[in-house]
């Protein structure tokens, strides 16, 4: 049976998406993929979701996300698409041993923040230790921060920081930066801003549970001398990797992964294959512009499926 509507992965622009698909009698199926609900769910208290005066959880946001979605007839699978197939109008995608067909897709597999690898940093995101200065960085407020990375996405973490944190450092393994010249310039120029050359975070200490992060333990990439610093918040400032390998032979990427939209709409460079979210938006990456393109994606699928029946 051919589907309306497929959105592979969940987050604010999945689950706006279903919700405004299944309020227009599309039926929507969507595959929530590894993890379900998005980034948010690795966050704790969101404060700048408008309704929420009091704040919310991450991930009981998100389960009223999903809720209202099922409300209106959205079905919706924790399972991962494994492949895709665009060449033909009849769009068909993979998930396990089965295969799934639909008129339009909608694509919300997000963008993730590329982390360090340590167990210690798994163990502690959402405790002291954050990837988004832009959702986190009021919890810091006249605190001493710390920033890991040498490149703009640094640059800017450490500059937004400042507006709230007492003092900023930036944590680099080089002796130089990577960022633009005129990043540089503005953190060079920050008085509250100073730099670990030379140094690498290799463990992070503290407790979910007993008051978060404590202290990083960092080591001299040119001595390997090790020491302890005691840490009140670390932002991981290297960069974001979009989810869109399934699609990099399917649809046009720009040069870093993220999707391609085209005519001031989330339309793919194929017609009826629709982007939202993260995956799409190196620039704001907020869970409210996500939710407004999921939105914006189901009304140009919903507008796509009535001219192919006209």
């Amino acid at each position: 049976m051919q589907n309306n509507v497929i959105i592979i992965g969940s987050g604010p622009a999945g689950y706006t998406a279903a919700l405004y698909a299944a309020r227009a009698n599309l039926k929507p199926l969507i595959f929530e993929g590894n993890q379900p609900g998005g980034q948010l769910t690795i966050t704790t208290d969101v404060e700048n979701y408008p309704g929420f005066p009091d704040g919310i959880l991450g991930p009981e946001l998100m389960d009223k996300f999903k809720s209202q979605a099922e409300r209106f007839g959205a079905k919706i699978y924790s399972m991962n698409v494994d492949k895709v197939e665009f060449s033909n109008s009849d769009f068909i995608v993979y998930v396990g041993n089965e295969d799934f067909s639909a008129k339009s897709i909608i694509i919300s597999t997000g963008a993730s923040a590329k982390l360090l690898g340590l167990e210690s940093e798994k163990k502690l995101m959402g405790h002291g230790v954050s990837a988004c200065a832009t959702c986190d960085a009021f919890f810091f407020k006249n605190k001493h921060v710390y920033v890991v990375g040498g490149g703009d996405s640094a640059m800017e973490e450490a500059t937004f920081l400042t507006k709230f944190a007492t003092k900023v450092t930036i944590v680099h393994r080089r002796d130089s930066f990577r960022a633009s010249k005129i990043m540089q310039d503005k953190v060079f120029k920050n008085d509250k801003i100073n730099v670990l050359w030379n140094t690498q975070v290799i463990d992070m200490l503290g407790e979910p549970n007993t008051g978060g992060l404590k202290s990083i333990l960092v080591e001299n990439t040119i001595t390997n001398e090790q020491s302890t610093i005691e840490c009140e918040g670390l932002f991981l400032g290297i960069g974001h990797k979009p989810n869109s390998d399934i699609f990099k032979d399917q649809l046009e990427l720009d040069n870093s992964g993220y999707i391609k939209t085209y005519n001031n709409s989330t339309q793919t460079s194929i017609p009826g294959v629709f982007a939202a979210g993260d995956i799409m938006d190196p620039v704001y990456r907020q869970a409210i512009t996500a939710a407004g393109s999921g939105c914006m994606a189901a009304l140009d699928a919903e507008k796509y499926i009535e001219n192919l029946h006209s």
